[in-house]
C-alpha cells in the first residue's frame, strides 16, 4: 500500500507545481494549496510503510522526471538528447530504490488497536 501513497503522491506533485507556475485566480491557487497538502499527507501516510528517504528519493524523483516530461510535451520546453539521458537516469533510480527496498510490516498487539 504504501508504493501506492507514494505514486500518488507524485501525481498530485505535478499539478501543484503547474500551479504554482500558472495559477491566476483565486481558485486555481486554492486547489494548488490543497493539492501541496493532499500530496504531503500521501507522502505521510507513505512512510508509515516505507522508510521515510525512500519515500522522499521515490517521490521526488517520480515528480521531477514528471514535470520535465510534461514540460517537453504540452509546455513547449527545449528537448535536448541530454535531458532525455538525464531524466531516464532519473526514471532508473527510482525503479532500483523501490526493486531493493522492503515495506515495513506493522505487527500491532491486541492492546495497540
Amino acid at each position: 500500500m504504501g508504493w501506492i501513497y507514494v505514486f500518488l503522491a507524485a501525481v498530485v506533485e505535478v499539478f501543484w507545481v503547474i500551479g504554482l507556475k500558472y495559477a491566476d485566480s483565486w481558485l486555481e491557487w486554492i486547489g494548488t494549496i490543497i493539492s501541496i497538502v493532499f500530496s504531503f499527507y500521501l507522502v505521510i501516510k507513505a512512510c508509515e510503510h516505507i522508510p521515510s528517504g525512500t519515500v522522499y528519493a521515490v517521490f521526488t524523483g517520480l515528480g521531477a522526471a514528471s514535470i520535465v516530461l510534461l514540460d517537453f510535451l504540452i509546455f513547449d520546453a527545449s528537448f535536448s538528447i541530454a535531458k532525455l539521458v538525464f531524466i531516464s537516469l532519473i526514471i532508473i533510480g527510482v525503479i532500483g530504490i523501490k526493486i531493493t527496498t522492503k515495506e515495513v510490516v506493522s505487527h500491532k498487539s491486541k492492546e495497540e488497536v
